[in-house]
């Protein structure tokens, strides 16, 4: 969700708030409680308003380079997995409001940031500084992160629009990227790693309709646009190509 007319002023980040930005910013003061400081800070609510410390670095599409590299993948996985780690402890209110979700974190979950792509976090070279734009985090088991970092990394996408659109200078060996994701990251396999990506890409219409739904924009755009036939042939070409990762 992110560049919903968001304003920079000074060292501070103006975004529109939502009915998850209690339950989001009650992470982000826990996570700095933990010394985890690469999120920003909320600074409260102006006018309809969340304000965040804002993180230094560059993020956004400047980031599809970082990742394409092998060191900037590892680095990805491996933040990542640091997030995860800081979160673990997180309890949740059990009437939170999330983006999609209510509640706190069951057994074997912890709240996910449920949006971890490149473009989220805050790179300094290769190395990720941060993370930002918590707007749909939820709880979910990690692999919920995962498989979305992955879809992106590997990345699940033809090679026209990788060397388009990601900044890859030629076609990418998936399979061997998915193991170096799941090293860094500290997967000991990646068995069942290629269906819980599809699984997860499969899930994406259903929430863009959901936020649509609740009056959001650019979601409602989106469903007006045609976004939820892309979402779908996303599914059907990672089903169809799966021995590009390793699977039949």
């Amino acid at each position: 969700m992110a560049n919903r007319e968001i304003t920079i002023t000074g060292d501070r980040v103006l975004r529109p708030a939502g009915w998850w930005t209690p339950a989001v910013h009650a992470l982000l003061e826990y996570l700095h409680s933990v010394g985890f400081d690469r999120v920003p800070r909320p600074l409260g609510v102006e006018n309809g308003r969340e304000v965040l410390s804002m993180l230094p670095g560059h993020s956004g599409r400047d980031a599809w380079p970082n990742v394409a590299s092998e060191q900037g993948l590892r680095a990805y996985a491996g933040f990542l997995r640091e997030y995860h780690e800081a979160v673990r402890g997180f309890v949740a209110p059990p009437d939170a409001e999330w983006a999609l979700h209510t509640g706190s974190a069951g057994p074997g979950e912890l709240i996910c940031h449920g949006d971890f792509g490149p473009w989220n976090l805050v790179w300094d070279g290769l190395t990720p500084v941060g993370v930002i734009d918590f707007d749909l985090a939820a709880p979910a088991d990690p692999l919920y992160d995962i498989a979305y970092a992955v879809e992106y990394s590997a990345p699940f996408r033809s090679d026209e629009q990788v060397l388009r659109w990601q900044a890859f200078t030629e076609p990418p060996d998936r399979r061997r990227r998915i193991g170096i994701f799941a090293e860094a990251y500290g997967l000991t396999s990646t068995e069942g790693l290629v269906d819980r990506v599809i699984e997860r890409q499969a899930l994406a219409a259903g929430h863009v309709v959901a936020l649509a739904d609740r009056g959001l924009e650019r979601q409602r755009s989106w469903v007006a646009g045609g976004v939820l036939d892309e979402l779908e042939e996303r599914v059907r070409w990672s089903r169809e190509n799966r021995r590009l990762f390793g699977q039949a």
